[in-house]
């Protein structure tokens, strides 16, 4: 969905809002997906010398726990707000995704995603992950024996073992 920041702040009088889907389902997160489009209300408020815009996103999460690689699905809300003035649309470094003073708010919400979303998704906090001998989870009661008291899994490591005691 396109904006048009630069005749919103040369023109506008009244505050501008939108309620939107951002179909981010395909979108490439690394490391989770999108269960559904992302529920998005965007505002634009003119103020003395630019705009106050407010994006709220709600989204659903699914990815896999890091340690234990169960599915897991997460809700995130959240809010972010910004002030742009019309001299930061033709600013090389100016921070929203902005083409010829149009917004793009699918790619805006991408970004918001992209920082709000942990790179590291746990199941819990208190996951103990898998056994790197069975495979198991260490939870389900894996009974292997503990890394540091097994063997090395090559003799010729075993000196790296000692040099660690």
């Amino acid at each position: 969905m396109q904006f048009d920041l630069r005749s919103f702040l040369e023109s506008a009088r009244v505050p501008y809002q939108t309620h939107f889907l951002a179909e981010l389902t395909q979108a490439d997160f690394g490391g989770f997906t999108l269960a559904a489009p992302a529920e998005c209300d965007f505002t634009a408020t003119p103020t003395a010398d630019g705009a106050a815009l407010l994006l709220c996103v709600k989204a659903q999460v699914h990815a896999e726990c890091a340690r234990c690689l169960e599915p897991l699905h997460r809700d995130y809300a959240f809010e972010r707000e910004y002030l742009v003035r019309l001299r930061d649309l033709d600013d090389p470094d100016f921070e929203l995704p902005c083409q010829e003073g149009c917004l793009d708010l699918s790619e805006l919400v991408y970004q918001e995603l992209i920082f709000e979303v942990p790179t590291v998704l746990l199941c819990s906090a208190d996951c103990q992950g898998l056994c790197p001998i069975c495979g198991k989870k260490k939870a389900a009661g894996c009974t292997c024996q503990p890394a540091d008291q097994a063997a090395p899994a090559d003799a010729r490591l075993s000196i790296l073992k000692q040099l660690l005691s």
